[in-house]
């Protein structure tokens, strides 16, 4: 894992944590806003490290990477931490860490519950097909992809990734975000917005929105009619920031 910063130390920490197959670039225009007044971390997450190969162990591994990495840099004191997907997995593990004190969590598409086995089963098959034909620059991949995944300015990293991502990881990483998730209360000081679509497996995101809020009733849940998943992160970038900028607004009037 690498830890990329922007801003000044002086200022309060945001973290952004991106999902799977997702680079740490998918947070420009979120970095560029964010830090003229906060002080932001970007994790380049394992196995999403473009200049070498690594390797995803499990969320928890991860999780604690970042909650060593903040308790020991800022005395593990967070503004906002926020997680796309894979990230809002990690993000939501994170926020149950002892040590740390977490003013505001951004939860976008966070799947936070355990899927069929048969359903992982497929998935996996298609990541990794998708991944080897990544490597390969598949020109249909490449189409998809710039439809349906990420847009063209971030595809130059996007297979940097793939070049360096092994099928272990990928299998890991897929037990380890679609595993059980046990849903606990973070406490009344931690002001919570989970965000979702309503489009594809998006179903799963609105579930999870709704155990967040039963668990944590300052739950603020804000669903997004016809996005797919990860579509507002990644393909209207700005009108995510401007969406969480008037949450975190609102939550520290």
């Amino acid at each position: 894992m690498i830890f990329h910063t922007f801003g000044s130390r002086d200022n309060s920490v945001i973290v952004l944590l991106h999902g799977m197959l997702t680079p740490w670039q998918i947070w420009e225009d979120a970095i560029e806003h964010f830090s003229k007044e906060h002080f932001v971390v970007v994790p380049e997450l394992d196995a999403h490290t473009e200049d070498k190969p690594s390797s995803f162990v499990s969320v928890e591994e991860e999780a604690e990477k970042i909650r060593k990495y903040l308790t020991e840099n800022f005395g593990g004191e967070v503004y906002a931490l926020c997680g796309l997907s894979m990230g809002g997995r990690i993000a939501a593990t994170v926020a149950g860490m002892e040590g740390l004190k977490i003013r505001d969590l951004v939860l976008d598409g966070a799947p936070l519950k355990k899927l069929p086995g048969i359903l992982a089963g497929i998935m996996k098959k298609s990541y990794i097909s998708i991944i080897a034909k990544s490597k390969k620059r598949d020109p249909k991949v490449i189409e998809s992809c710039k439809r349906d995944f990420l847009p063209e300015r971030y595809h130059e990293y996007f297979f940097r990734i793939a070049d360096n991502m092994e099928n272990d990881s990928i299998g890991r990483i897929l037990d380890s975000v679609f595993s059980s998730f046990t849903f606990k209360p973070y406490g009344k000081d931690m002001n919570i917005l989970f965000m979702h679509g309503t489009k594809g497996n998006e179903s799963v995101s609105k579930k999870c929105a709704v155990k967040m809020k039963e668990a944590n009733p300052q739950t603020e849940i804000r669903c997004y009619d016809g996005y797919a998943h990860a579509r507002l992160a990644c393909f209207e970038p700005k009108k995510w920031v401007r969406e969480v900028s008037e949450f975190l607004e609102k939550s520290r009037g």
